[in-house]
């Protein structure tokens, strides 16, 4: 079984530490490895090391070898463009064997915090299985919500299909993304509601086949990468064809659009860092409870996160509610409620063309 980890994303949520130079699936969040060593680690008990594909843009090439020697160049797939996942979905696809089309693959997001592993590894093979036995199928691994969050998709589930490996099996109800926290909260009493983890097994020949019906311009240009592998002009037919690719969202252009899509709920401790809140959450017991990381001096101040460094220091005297993250030269201050909009900095930044804080 064929594994692609997707870690071409610039992760502008969690800027200034995740930055156009090192965004946050190369940084160390939690302990002592980087997350994308982690996502590598998590996987590979489950599938052969040959079998594990790595999808980055191609400015960082080198840093995913640096950081996963392990893995074997040929497995890196460079990406000369953002483009969106569906794109690099089938690049990936130029990679594989004919006799690959027809088998599960599983798309992981290197940016995710998993706390079992064993039961997200046991999800998976479950997932495998039924994709085996239901091929026309798109699976994806759902997680029950914990509280209200406006920065995640989420799925409803619909009929049982089936139990398999301790697990059921649901056809997807429908999709709802981001709602707004009245929404949020109404799903979290629902039950039926459950965050999308972005974790997908299905057939390349399945999708493919979908590219080709949703994303027609997309497949053609696809076709005519598939055509010029291993060829002498493969790097200058991608980089021509690649670009022009449509920049669709893969939940919008395919999720949405096919109706034999399913979901296997599975409790296994996920978190997509995608904000400093949500960062914020994963580090400490509780929403109220400070978190310090670097110099940092504090008076009387309650639910404050620090991400600093040891060479400048943060001094705090009766302040609450605070996310403060300090760079090289960079220092952002932020309400928790709304670190989603970080991203808009970011874009304000780009369009300011201050690219040195980029």
């Amino acid at each position: 079984m064929k594994v692609l980890i997707l870690a071409g994303g610039k992760g502008t949520r969690l800027w200034p530490l995740s930055c156009s130079h090192k965004p946050k699936q190369f940084q160390k969040l939690f302990g002592k490895k980087t997350m994308l060593q982690t996502t590598f680690e998590r996987i590979l008990p489950l599938v052969s090391l040959k079998d594990i594909y790595v999808a980055t843009s191609h400015f960082y090439g080198k840093e995913v070898k640096r950081q996963l020697p392990k893995i074997d160049l040929k497995k890196i797939i460079l990406e000369p463009c953002f483009r969106e996942r569906v794109s690099a979905l089938l690049l990936f696809f130029c990679y594989l064997k004919k006799e690959d089309f027809l088998k599960p693959v599983i798309i992981l997001p290197s940016d995710h915090l998993i706390k079992d592993e064993k039961k997200f590894r046991e999800a998976l093979i479950a997932g495998k299985k039924f994709i085996e036995k239901y091929p026309d199928r798109i699976l994806l691994l759902g997680e029950r919500p914990l509280a209200p969050d406006t920065g995640l998709g989420y799925i409803k589930k619909g009929r049982k299909i089936e139990k398999l490996e301790n697990f059921t099996i649901f056809k997807v109800g429908n999709f709802k993304e981001k709602p707004n926290l009245k929404r949020a909260k109404e799903y979290l009493k629902i039950k039926d509601y459950f965050w999308n983890a972005g974790i997908f097994v299905f057939t390349p020949s399945l999708l493919e086949g979908l590219v080709k019906e949703f994303v027609p311009d997309s497949y053609k240009r696809y076709l005519k990468i598939k055509k010029a592998f291993s060829k002498k002009n493969f790097d200058k037919v991608l980089k021509r064809e690649y670009l022009k690719m449509d920049k669709v969202s893969f939940d919008y252009s395919i999720l949405e659009n096919y109706q034999k899509n399913v979901i296997l709920p599975v409790s296994m401790g996920w978190s997509d860092i995608g904000s400093w809140t949500v960062l914020k959450n994963c580090l400490t017991d509780s929403s109220s409870k400070n978190y310090i990381r670097g110099n940092c001096i504090s008076l009387d101040s309650k639910n404050v996160f620090v991400y600093g460094t040891n060479e400048k220091l943060v001094a705090m005297v009766g302040v609450k509610n605070l996310i403060v993250v300090v760079t090289e030269d960079i220092i952002l201050i932020c309400d928790p409620k709304k670190s989603q909009e970080v991203k808009k900095i970011v874009e304000k930044l780009d369009k300011q063309k201050q690219l040195k804080y980029l």
